[in-house]
């Protein structure tokens, strides 16, 4: 048999300089500069006619990118940013790449010429051929004649089963489905998106690693758009495109779901429910196509969108797939690429406000497709795609992962992750959102949504803007990455941000309310469930601030809680509510201290609190920043309390997750129609699902297998005393990790 990829005699070409100004031809975002010795044009960015003083060194070699990305050698890696980041981090700047698709022929766009550059020079070969060189792979034919060995099968049925799991997953990618999702997303996007807008220091960062070494692209999952989204990009920039892990809901679409098919998509069951011959084909593929450099590989860490805009905790099965090659020693290095996606509006946000309250999620499917077209009529505003430095892996664990024991047993031979590996995945995973999360980009509306929240049900206009202002200068104190719109006053921000957010908010009378029509009306049931609906609609950009906010809140809240000013004290309680809420936020494992140092270094830098060696305590100018952070997080320490409550009060010794979901829903909506509580957050089935995980990984409630999933029993004394913890009727002990 034919390997899978031929080798190609000329050498990688090299990474494009930046010079002059690009034609509008339609012939890719690089326009040609030079032919490499090879014959090969080289094409470059329209960035470099800023000029590099601009850029503040931002031009940096491979070697030294990776090496910044890079957690560290320790067992643990360093926090999100670094107190010297957050005054010193200099980010790329954004190109509209729609701006070129409004002045030129999109139909030209479409049939360019399409020549990406890819690993070292490879020529990639077609699906078949990978999907044959999986099937008659070592690992895979090891995995079938075991399995026809223990079912008394002859193997030749099991390898019919292993080509029918390959024929239903594998991508058949060809150009022509490209230049119709090129021409047709082109159409699209002009329609609904003001600007899509790229960092194209990035792009080029991309470039040349997708030259060295096999890529794995990690994006942020707000919207389906996402891997739409990404595709197109790298389309535009002539880059290879990407093979993506879709679900196999996907496949039920009708037309749809064999374009997405011709158009890099690869497809994976939700659960693979122990089935080992799926598993083996499953890996195989991912990894063939990996070791091969044949495209870059897609997936994203959350394995589901975001339906509340803050990132969801890591899943670590593809993650560990695309490691091992390099662990086994298959390749030499491997580049991860985080990719963060802004939206200025998400097109679900609706969709997601009812999922979050109860209403079933709709089937996809061609016919909603078709439905959805209305959406073309509405203004989505501004995408910001920001792409990252590409992470060595080898760098992350030199010095971290001993791979000699792999040498030691055959590759094809399945190998149990040692707890070393599987330590160091989960590490990379939570690194690498980590790293989205830092270059997510917030424009004015997430900030006044989050004043708005906290003013409700009406605040007046001006003091919206004042307090708007007001925050944007502590979010950037914090480090936070604020677009805010080119040459205009605060007051014509925020009016647009109403404009473009009508469906949430709008103006009256001089005051701003939550656009919750038809509240007045109806049952008592239905005013609360619409007044839900508008408040996790806006919830759901208050919630992109969060992620900056989240170590000098949980202080805040810390300090509040607390009955003193001792340090001590207030590390205990700030580590206690790290635990509760580590299903809500993503902190670095094993680094609570640090991320205390970090949240009192970020209240310090704006002068809301004073610290020494035994005492923190707010200043009398901290206390506004004080109560504003913990007000901020009210919603998430409210929420907690009642669905903690209703597990000591109200739930059975044993129950399913579809038990718990409708019960606690219905203990709270009761709470909010007798006006007990303002909490109407504490209906989302996505904190409920958070705070149910919390107390599993705290050991007041157990989690055990069944055949038909999980049950859980509520340990009430244990439930008890953490609910007391919440309302500081106990102190929080603890033992102090490290000296504070």
């Amino acid at each position: 048999m034919a390997p899978p990829i031929a080798r190609c005699p000329r050498p990688p070409p090299r990474l494009p300089q930046r010079a002059g100004q690009p034609s509008r031809g339609g012939a890719g975002r690089w326009a040609p500069r030079e032919v490499g010795a090879a014959g090969r044009t080289l094409r470059r960015g329209r960035a470099a006619e800023r000029g590099a003083g601009r850029r503040g060194g931002a031009r940096r070699t491979m070697a030294a990118a990776t090496a910044a990305a890079a957690p560290g050698r320790g067992r643990r890696g360093a926090p999100m940013y670094s107190q010297k980041e957050l005054t010193s981090k200099k980010r790329d700047e954004f190109e509209d790449i729609l701006e070129e698709r409004r002045l030129s022929s999109d139909l030209r766009y479409a049939m360019k010429c399409y020549t990406p550059v890819i690993y070292k020079g490879l020529s990639p070969c077609k699906p078949s051929a990978i999907k044959s060189a999986v099937l008659h792979s070592e690992q895979v034919q090891y995995v079938i004649k075991q399995l026809a060995k223990e079912m008394g099968e002859s193997p030749d049925i099991i390898q019919e089963e292993a080509m029918e799991i390959l024929d239903e997953m594998g991508h058949n990618m060809q150009l022509g489905a490209v230049r119709f999702f090129a021409f047709t997303l082109s159409k699209i996007f002009k329609q609904l998106f003001q600007r899509v807008c790229v960092n194209e220091e990035g792009m080029q960062r991309l470039q040349h690693a997708i030259q060295e070494h096999p890529v794995v692209l990690l994006p942020s999952h707000r919207s389906y758009v996402d891997f739409l989204m990404l595709s197109y990009l790298l389309y535009t920039y002539d880059l290879a495109l990407p093979v993506i892990a879709a679900g196999i809901d996907f496949l039920g679409m009708k037309i749809v779901g064999e374009l997405l098919r011709r158009a890099g998509a690869f497809f994976m069951r939700r659960s693979f429910g122990g089935n080992r011959l799926y598993w083996a084909v499953f890996a195989e593929y991912v990894k063939m196509m990996l070791r091969n450099g044949y495209a870059p590989v897609e997936f994203f860490l959350e394995g589901t969108r975001s339906r509340t805009a803050k990132t969801l905790t890591p899943k670590f099965g593809l993650l560990s797939i695309v490691m091992e090659p390099f662990f086994k020693r298959e390749v030499f290095d491997t580049y991860l690429v985080p990719i963060s996606i802004s939206y200025e509006r998400i097109l679900e946000e609706s969709l997601y406000a009812y999922e979050l309250l109860g209403v079933p999620k709709p089937k996809e499917s061609t016919s909603g497709l078709l439905k959805a077209r209305r959406i073309l009529s509405d203004n989505f505003g501004t995408i910001h795609i920001y792409i990252g430095q590409p992470v060595s892996l080898r760098t992350l664990a030199s010095g971290r992962i001993n791979r000699c024991p792999y040498n030691l047993v055959p590759r094809h031979l399945p190998q149990k992750p040692s707890e070393d590996i599987q330590e160091f995945v989960s590490d990379v995973a939570y690194k690498m959102e980590l790293l989205q999360i830092e270059n997510m980009v917030l424009n004015p509306w997430v900030l006044v949504a989050a004043v708005l929240l906290q003013n409700l049900p009406a605040m007046d206009f001006e003091l919206l803007i004042e307090k708007t202002l007001w925050l944007k200068g502590l979010t950037q104190t914090f480090g936070g990455f604020i677009e805010w719109p080119d040459n205009l006053c605060a007051k014509k921000a925020v009016m647009s941000g109403l404009t473009l957010h009508s469906n949430i908010a709008r103006l009256v009378n001089g005051h701003v309310v939550l656009n919750d029509k038809g509240v007045e009306d109806g049952a008592v049931g239905e005013i609360v469930f619409k007044h839900a609906l508008a408040i996790l609609m806006c919830a759901t950009y208050r919630n992109q601030l969060l992620n900056v906010f989240v170590r000098p809140s949980l202080v805040a809240v810390a300090l509040q809680m607390t009955r003193s000013f001792r340090r001590e004290e207030v590390y205990n309680y700030f580590s206690f509510l790290r635990d509760v809420f580590s299903d809500e936020f993503i902190f670095f494992p094993g680094i609570s201290l640090k991320d205390f140092e970090e949240g009192c270094f970020l209240l310090t830098k704006c002068d809301a609190i004073q610290t020494n060696q035994q005492e923190i305590y707010p200043t009398n100018k901290g206390s506004v920043i004080v109560s504003f952070l913990s007000t901020m997080f009210r919603p998430f320490v409210e929420g907690y309390q009642l669905i903690f409550r209703y597990l000591s009060k109200e739930a059975k010794e044993a129950f399913t997750e579809k038990q718990f979901i409708p019960g606690v829903r219905n203990f709270v909506f009761q709470l909010l129609e007798k006006g007990n509580t303002q909490c109407y957050e504490a209906l989302s089935s996505d904190m409920q699902k958070n705070a149910l995980a919390a107390l599993v990984q705290l050991g007041a409630v157990k989690k055990k297998k069944m055949s038909n999933g999980f049950t859980y029993n509520v340990n009430q004394e244990a439930v008890n005393k953490i609910l007391d913890m919440f309302d500081a009727r106990i102190p929080v002990q603890k033992p102090v990790a490290a000296r504070l």
